[in-house]
């Protein structure tokens, strides 16, 4: 893994980037739009961290923050029910730029993005995934909460918390 990258906030000048890799990275519906991405970098910068190298922007993680944690909620991927005050936390997209996945990127975005939020002193970390994504997760200590009711962009989901 190249040693020369960088882990930041995000800007609204990296919309365009982020979007071609959530479209890239992500099948279909799956994929949050570009609008939606833009309403996640303005309206949660301090939930919306990037990782780049010397080059480019090569993945990110994104979420919002709430009082009241309802993983199937869609409209909070709009960041409708988002309280930056909210203890909790929950992602909406931790995405990597198919170029660069199996190099350990996702891992150095997720251990960023733990250690930004106890720096926030949230209390937990909510998120939803796909099977096949359960063991990345529980490598950083999220525990598996059982079968989402989620059917975001027509596909199955699993659960998963990690207190902070």
């Amino acid at each position: 893994m190249d040693n020369k990258f960088t882990i930041r906030q995000a800007k609204t000048s990296d919309l365009d980037r982020c979007f071609e890799i959530e479209r890239t990275a992500y099948a279909g519906e799956e994929a949050a739009t570009k609008d939606k991405i833009l309403c996640r970098i303005e309206g949660y910068p301090e939930g919306f961290i990037i990782l780049e190298n010397d080059v480019e922007i090569i993945g990110f993680v994104n979420s919002g923050a709430t009082h009241h944690v309802q993983l199937s909620d869609e409209s909070f991927k709009e960041l409708i029910g988002h309280d930056a005050t909210g203890e909790h936390i929950v992602v909406m997209s931790v995405v990597v730029h198919p170029d660069y996945q199996g190099q350990g990127y996702a891992d150095q975005l997720l251990s960023a993005f733990i250690k930004q939020m106890k720096g926030l002193n949230k209390l937990d970390i909510y998120l939803i995934c796909q099977t096949e994504l359960i063991h990345l997760y529980a490598k950083h200590g999220f525990i598996h909460l059982g079968e989402s009711n989620s059917s975001h962009g027509g596909l199955s989901w699993h659960e998963m918390s990690l207190l902070l």
